[in-house]
């Protein structure tokens, strides 16, 4: 039984690192055999959808289904990637989760806020019809019919892109009811200090990030950004290595905000 955010961001990496899996709507984790197909090709208008159907119908029966909300129940439900359970070892409504869409989950999630500074591992991250979970390091898992098409790591674009990651900005993020948190930030993965520009002055103005002096990017206000801590004077300026995008770099630090 999943009882914290850590345990849940784990199961849900897990299942989208070593499961094959395909979005399908309002499944949670059902192993798509041919017995159980005709069940999920029938069950709501968009998996009726001919295209929908016909990749359903050419899964093989090692393959799991989940859509974004149903991902985080079937795991809270005790979803265990058993092939020969009918909803793979997931008990329908049990854990004290029940059976609600995404957008009444979070609702029910405390701490909602825009403000990513602090997102700790195992958080829901959500906009409106789409839900994910927070896996640290500026990563989520969701399960989204777009990019792969099942269940994947993304990249939270609140935080900053990552190389070989799609990215997904989302709109809010919060605790869920159903485990237990450690702590605001303490495990998020990523120190998360921004880029920030004065009043009145241009978003990018020397907010550049460097590598041996060459400029790689502008980053935008908000832009999160790992401090090392080491620090250099050069041109009367005082700069910072940051990692931004898994990459050391060099930025103006009267512009970051740590």
């Amino acid at each position: 039984m999943i009882k914290t955010g850590k345990e849940l961001a784990e199961a849900v990496k897990k299942i989208a690192t070593s499961y094959k899996t395909l979005y399908v709507m309002g499944c949670f984790g059902a192993p798509l055999k041919a017995e159980y197909k005709e069940r999920y090709c029938k069950n709501c208008s968009y998996n009726k959808q001919s295209a929908r159907t016909a990749m359903i119908k050419a899964a093989s029966a090692d393959t799991f289904g989940f859509d974004c909300v149903c991902l985080i129940k079937g795991v809270l439900w005790g979803w265990s990637g058993d092939v020969n359970d009918k909803y793979g070892g997931a008990k329908y409504e049990s854990n004290g989760v029940p059976d609600r869409d995404c957008n009444v989950i979070f609702d029910k999630c405390s701490g909602k806020t825009t403000d990513f500074s602090k997102i700790e591992i195992g958080e829901a991250v959500w906009l409106q019809g789409h839900i994910g979970v927070y896996i640290g390091d500026g990563l989520a898992v969701e399960c989204t019919p777009s990019w792969k098409n099942g269940v994947q790591i993304t990249a939270v674009a609140n935080i900053g892109t990552k190389a070989g990651y799609s990215s997904r900005r989302w709109t809010k993020h919060g605790k869920l009811p159903y485990v237990t948190y450690e702590g605001a930030g303490a495990s998020n993965g990523v120190k998360t200090n921004y880029i920030i520009g004065k009043t009145n002055a241009p978003v990018n103005v020397r907010a550049e990030a460097s590598i041996n002096g060459q400029i790689i990017t502008k980053l935008s206000k908000g832009t999160a950004v790992k401090l090392t801590g080491k620090t250099v004077i050069n041109g009367g300026l005082t700069w910072a290595e940051v990692i931004y995008n898994g990459k050391s770099c060099w930025c103006d630090k009267q512009w970051i905000n740590s």
